[in-house]
């Protein structure tokens, strides 16, 4: 077990990494696309004067603050996603789990690669599957051959 996500309410694991990993990618993907909708938006809107019925339908003030809340809501999440993304990267290359860094424990397993821990957390070989939440990775790199069956 790697820790605890309220988000998910499920422990991330080695089993369900790939899917903790992809969903915090594609919130922070979602996250920067808000805020170049909300950007473009404004900017569009302010050329125009506030003339173009696609504008809003309340007043520009309250549009504009909207559009600030919205702004700074997906820049709140995009950066703590962003940040949750990079250490479960970080966790799957050094092959170690959140809680064993925090623990500074010494590892009592062979250590894999980088590209190894890749393949085992999204499977093997390299390919456009690695991002699709729906694929399940095909391998079992790092597993003990008792836990590939299923009782």
């Amino acid at each position: 077990m790697d820790h605890h996500c309220p988000w998910v309410n499920n422990c991330v694991g080695e089993n369900n990494q790939k899917y903790f990993a992809l969903f915090t990618l594609y919130i922070a993907l979602m996250s920067l696309h808000a805020i170049s909708l909300a950007v473009t938006h404004f900017v569009l809107c302010v050329r125009a004067n506030w003339a173009v019925p696609t504008c809003s339908t309340i007043s520009p003030a309250s549009t504009t603050v909207f559009l600030i809340v919205l702004g700074f809501e997906s820049l709140l999440f995009g950066i703590f996603t962003i940040i949750m993304f990079s250490t479960q990267l970080h966790a799957i290359c050094t092959d170690e789990t959140g809680i064993e860094q925090l623990k500074r424990e010494k590892a009592r397993w062979e250590k894999k690669t980088r590209c190894l821990g890749m393949k085992a957390v999204f499977g093997s070989p390299m390919s456009i599957h690695w991002f699709n939440p729906l694929a399940t990775p095909r391998n079992h790199i790092g597993k003990e051959e008792i836990y590939m069956y299923n009782v």
